[in-house]
């Protein structure tokens, strides 16, 4: 990385260009953003000044390059890392984007693991670092039980912020890891595991810097000194909050949250079962409770190793490198005393109502065979932390990070690749995705770790793809085993809700009912709310005219004419 007071003495050939931009426009431009945000706040990138990955974790992840890169580590590579301090900040340079054609790439903190972490689709692209310093929680109301926060606000930020400032009895609601954007993970529509996990559906109003520099507020913050901009969602007229997530319509600057009111009691409890084909049963019945509301969360159905993964890597508990057997997986579930299939939920509320919760769950969990269930218990002093303890603190939203284990499965610093399917809450689907993704798994060599976690009608399953990135067979291994998985699932009708960077184009090309009508819609927006195309080029498939059917799009492996890698 290089500063801007270092900035002359890289040459063109070494500078990372986005497309369409000259050297000299570029110099030019960079500088004209530095007088805005301070020369402190811009670094500029060349190919060989990318992040030591040693160094990157996840507090420290790079913002030029995917920590966690799949392709080559320069493929996904920024020219510049730029941090705005504040609103106005966002709208001059992206007025000045539009007038060197600067491709621009938001993001909040850049942790999402296995998606791509800050690393911009197109290469040549300026990060704009919103989390780095427009970081406030700018309001918390007490009585509406609502918040106002910055991209830069994490989960474990928030937390903090309300227990240092009197509003104890307010609960976020906290993903696995908790340091990530509150904001960035609800427009990348992120989920938690309390009643108010559907992060997106609890968000109340945005402030946005639409691709020409114009400031915009959503719902009812487009009225002047409104009261109620983060009471009521959808103001008056066309509600446009949804097309500013996943998208590249605009930068969210400020976004606003419900929150949740302490339900008056709480208890995490765990059924496990001890069978690989009980996963339909489990399925079926967490569907009724939850649409019944008896399930007042987003419980996850966890296999084996993903508990197993937060405790110790593969090493500890086996010598061999081979995809794990059934018979090998039983006996790491006997290990760490959990079954084949786990279902991590809670009770909320008052202990009467808990109690009738109760009997409802023990009566229909404990129709399946062999099926068991603990609550979580203080913890002795010096006994082991088990994963329903982590768990109860995730499913009270007291944000942590506990799952990072995950990472090092494979090996040492391991790298992680997500996958992630949505289908209906049915046994039937549940069983027939779990065996798509293991038998393609097993084919490619890696161990499934999976978890299911049902929301108000549907099924998410969170695959997680632990890998070795030193080894570029091993990458090759893992980006042609998505590839594949990609394309299974849309045959059965099932869809990917986010990605990695890298299957961005792909996952939108299965999107297709009524010959790509939806990309046509997009495409459309992006024209017209961007006609110059500065605007994030490339997230979740969608690019300007301008860069549009250049070679840009990423095509799967065999199109390159790329063999297969087993």
């Amino acid at each position: 990385m290089t500063s801007i007071k270092d900035f002359h003495t890289i040459s063109d050939d070494a500078l990372v260009l986005p497309p369409d931009v000259s050297g000299s426009d570029f110099r030019e431009a960079i500088r004209a953003i530095a007088s805005i945000v301070g020369d402190q706040n811009i670094v500029v990138h060349t190919t060989q000044s990318m992040k030591n990955d040693e160094e990157g974790h996840y507090f420290n992840l790079p913002k030029e390059h995917d920590l966690f890169y799949v392709l080559e580590k320069d493929v996904f590579l920024a020219s510049a890392v730029v941090s705005p301090g504040s609103v106005e900040d966002v709208s001059q340079i992206v007025k000045l984007a539009n007038k060197y054609l600067l491709p621009l790439w938001p993001t909040s903190l850049g942790r999402n693991l296995g998606y791509g972490g800050a690393a911009p689709r197109l290469r040549g692209s300026v990060v704009l670092d919103m989390g780095a310093r427009m970081n406030k929680v700018i309001d918390v109301n007490a009585r509406d039980r609502t918040c106002l926060v910055e991209p830069g606000v994490s989960y474990f930020a928030l937390y903090d912020y309300l227990q240092a400032n009197g509003f104890q009895d307010l609960w976020i609601d906290s993903p696995d890891l908790g340091g990530g954007s509150v904001m960035g993970n609800a427009l990348d529509r992120g989920a938690g595991y309390t009643p108010y996990g559907e992060h997106f559906s609890m968000h109340c109003g945005m402030e946005v810097v639409l691709p020409t520099g114009e400031i915009l507020r959503t719902g009812m913050g487009a009225l002047p000194d409104s009261n109620t901009w983060q009471t009521f969602q959808y103001g008056f007229g066309p509600y446009p909050d949804g097309l500013f997530t996943q998208s590249n319509f605009g930068i969210v600057t400020k976004m606003g949250f419900w929150l949740m009111p302490d339900p008056g009691g709480y208890e995490a409890y765990l059924f496990s079962f001890q069978h690989d084909s009980d996963l339909p049963a489990i399925v079926e019945i967490i569907r009724e409770l939850r649409i019944k509301m008896v399930i007042q969360n987003g419980p996850t159905i966890r296999n084996t190793l993903i508990d197993a993964a937060v405790y110790a890597p593969k090493s500890h508990y086996t010598a061999s490198k081979a995809v794990l057997t059934d018979s090998e997986i039983d006996a790491i579930a006997k290990d760490i005393g959990v079954g084949r299939w786990n279902v991590y939920g809670a009770m909320y509320g008052p202990k009467p109502m808990r109690e009738l919760q109760w009997q409802a769950l023990e009566a229909a969990f404990m129709q399946i065979p062999g099926a068991k269930y603990e609550f979580a218990k203080p913890r002795a002093e010096g006994a082991k932390q088990t994963v329903l303890h982590m768990r109860e603190e995730t499913l009270k939203g007291i944000p942590n990070t506990y799952e990072l284990g995950w990472l090092n499965w494979t090996c040492e610093r391991g790298s992680l690749l997500g996958f992630s399917p949505i289908s209906p809450a049915t046994g039937v689907d549940a069983n027939k995705q779990y065996q798509m993704v293991r038998k393609r798994f097993t084919e490619f060599g890696f161990d499934y770790i999976g978890t299911f976690v049902v929301g108000w009608r549907e099924l998410h399953h969170i695959v997680c793809l632990t890998f070795d990135k030193t080894k570029p067979a091993e990458r090759k291994r893992a980006h042609r085993c998505i590839e594949l998985l990609i394309d299974d699932a849309a045959k059965e009708g099932y869809g990917e809700y986010r990605t990695h960077l890298c299957f961005m184009d792909q996952i939108a090309s299965v999107y297709n009912w009524s010959n790509g009508a939806s990309m046509k819609f997009n495409e459309q927006l992006k024209d017209s709310l961007d006609p110059n195309g500065i605007l994030a080029p490339g997230k979740s498939g969608i690019w300007p005219a301008r860069l549009r059917g250049r070679g840009f799009e990423l095509k799967r492996s065999t199109e390159y004419g790329l063999a297969e890698t087993h």
